[in-house]
Formats: C-alpha cells, sequence, structure tokens
C-alpha cells in the first residue's frame, strides 16, 4: 500500500499530475509561495541583510526537495581544497541526527569522528568518514557554526551542504543542482511539486550542475547545454556511477550475479535500484529518506541486502555479516566550479 508521502512524491514527478490531492496542495502551494517570495523580496532589496563571517562561503544546494546528490559534490570541493591547502569546514543542518541541532555540535575535526550516524544524521557522518581533513558541523544556525569554525579554528573555507534557501548567512559562491532525469519535477511549488523556490531564485544561482544518474551521459549533456543557454549561468555535468558493492562489516567485494535485497531510505531510490543491474534483485524495500533503522526493520530480510552508502553508516551497528553497500564514484570538474 503507498503511503501518503510516497503517494505525493509521485505526483511531483508527474508531468501533468491531476485529481483532488494535487488541488489540495495545490492550494496550499499558493501561500507557501507567497512566504518564499516575501522572504526572498526581502533579502534581495536590502531589507534584510545576510550576517558574514571571515572567511569564503561557498553553498552547495539545489531548488527541489529528494535526493539530487548534493553530499558527494559537497565531499568533493572539500577535498579538493583541502589538497590546496585552505583549512575547510562543511556545515549541515544535521536534519534526521538525534543531536539538538539548536546546538553547534562538531561531528569530526578532520582526524576524529566524535558522533556516529545515529546521532549525527547519515550525511554528515557521511561527509565525516568521507572527507579526511575536513571539519564538519551540524547546526539549524548556520551562521553561528560558520562563526565558530572561523574564530575557534581558524577556517578559511566554509561549504554548506544544502544552503541555497538558507539566506542568513552570507555566501560568495552558490552552487545548485539538479538531476538530469527528474529535473524540477511538475514545476510546481512544494506541497504540489518539488520546488523550494519560485523562478525568482534562478537569479541568485552562480554555477548549475547537471547530476547524471545513470550509466549512459548522453541526456545529462544535452540537458547542461539547454540549461546554460536558457539561464546564461555556466553548468557543468557531474556524473555518479557504480564503483563497486562492499560489505560493511569485512570489506569484502560481492560477486556480481548473486541474488540481493535492494533496500534504501533516499529522496530518489528508483535511480539506486537501476544501478544494481549487475545483481538478481529479488525484493525492493523502500523507507521514507532519513529513516532511522531499527533491527526490525531487518529481521525479516534474509539473505545478502545491498543498500546506499547513505543508509549503511546507520545499519553498521547491527548484528548481521551480510550487508552491503554501493559505492558510487562521483565525477566533477571542481576547478570549473570554484573558478
Amino acid at each position: 500500500m503507498i503511503n501518503l508521502k510516497t503517494k505525493i512524491t509521485q505526483l511531483h514527478y508527474t508531468r501533468d499530475p491531476e485529481g483532488i490531492l494535487f488541488d489540495f496542495l495545490k492550494f496550499c502551494s499558493y501561500f507557501y509561495g507567497f512566504g518564499s517570495r516575501l522572504k526572498n523580496f526581502c533579502y534581495d532589496k536590502g531589507i534584510i541583510k545576510p550576517k558574514k563571517v571571515g572567511a569564503y562561503v561557498i553553498s552547495v544546494g539545489n531548488m527541489t526537495t529528494g535526493g539530487v546528490g548534493k553530499t558527494p559534490v559537497v565531499s568533493e570541493i572539500a577535498k579538493y581544497l583541502i589538497a590546496h591547502g585552505q583549512n575547510v569546514a562543511i556545515v549541515s543542518r544535521g536534519y534526521g541526527g538525534r543531536l539538538n541541532n539548536k546546538n553547534i555540535n562538531m561531528i569530526s575535526d578532520g582526524t576524529s569522528i566524535y558522533f556516529d550516524a545515529v546521532q549525527a544524521g547519515d550525511e554528515p557522518y557521511w561527509l565525516a568518514e568521507n572527507t579526511p581533513g575536513c571539519y564538519v558541523f551540524t547546526c539549524k544556525n548556520r551562521y553561528m557554526a560558520a562563526k565558530q569554525a572561523v574564530e575557534r579554528f581558524g577556517v578559511q573555507v566554509v561549504i554548506l551542504d544544502d544552503g541555497f534557501q538558507h539566506r542568513k548567512l552570507h555566501r560568495d559562491l552558490d552552487i545548485v543542482l539538479m538531476d538530469s532525469v527528474k529535473g524540477f519535477g511538475n514545476e510546481n511549488l512544494l506541497p504540489a511539486g518539488p520546488l523550494r523556490e519560485g523562478s525568482e531564485a534562478l537569479e541568485r544561482i552562480d554555477k548549475l550542475v547537471v547530476v547524471s544518474k545513470s550509466l549512459k551521459h548522453d541526456i545529462a549533456k544535452k540537458v547542461a547545454r539547454i540549461m546554460q543557454k536558457r539561464l546564461n549561468i555556466p553548468t557543468v555535468v557531474c556524473y555518479s556511477e557504480p564503483d563497486s558493492v562492499y560489505n560493511i562489516k569485512t570489506g569484502q567485494q560481492l560477486m556480481e550475479g548473486m541474488e540481493v535485497t535492494a533496500m534504501c531510505a533516499i529522496g530518489q531510490p528508483q535511480q539506486f535500484y537501476d544501478f544494481l543491474s549487475r545483481y538478481q534483485v529479488i525484493k525492493t524495500v523502500t523507507f521514507d529518506d532519513h529513516h532511522q533503522y531499527s533491527p526490525l526493520d531487518i529481521v525479516d530480510i534474509s539473505g545478502n541486502i545491498i543498500t546506499t552508502e547513505k543508509d549503511a553508516v546507520k545499519l553498521a551497528r547491527f548484528d548481521r555479516n551480510d550487508i552491503y553497500a554501493l559505492k558510487l564514484k562521483t565525477v566533477v570538474d571542481v576547478e570549473a566550479l570554484l573558478k
């Protein structure tokens, strides 16, 4: 049985949605849109001024809800800057973690990780694990977290993970990602569509990244050319491809052709399932994005489980040795993004 959240997500990515539910959501969108436009008007006209910190601030975000692939791009940018001698911090809201995000939580100092994935949230924990040498903080007040990173730890560059709509903190570079296939969905504002903001937000974008979650990238390249011409914004393509499938306890690779259950709790689950064509997927199990797993979620699943790395960081604490993670390879021209 499809739950309401799943039904709404399906409407978001239906070209011409219809029905009573969509009509009701469309009505609600007018109120959401009014609030969004009012906020942007106040910032654009200088009625409300964003706060600055003594560092270069990069925001990596998107116009829509759901998993576009921001987190790996954030990590790639941070690793590039660290390799070029910069002291870098990533600041996330910490959505889905159990830590109180009214506080400034240092998840990692670049060497040690101080909280697990359940406490920190799956994305901040993944960033801490996969971005050595980088500070990772979570806090609802991104300005206060960035300020502390700069003043206490001498951070020179702050990267906001999912920061496009967080206008309280001044940023020097706004990078926005879009999915090459999903695009902007039905192009309606929340809750009728996936858009977090209206077309007025397009003017704030400095660099656009078209994310290709496919084994073929022709569509993404075409979309990038169209968007660059239409919006007159420098546009690059980010390639996200399957790399390997490894056991989350032992690191051992899973042989191709094996029977598996595919399980995830991400914004765009079908794209993950499509990447598993080299295995015999006998069942798929999908949870809501940022789901906090319990042992009961996997007790009835027999045989090997393949999940995403984002989910794996929360499943690693369970007493099972047959859970595997799909490692993705993210290829993006960071130099082109930052110049």
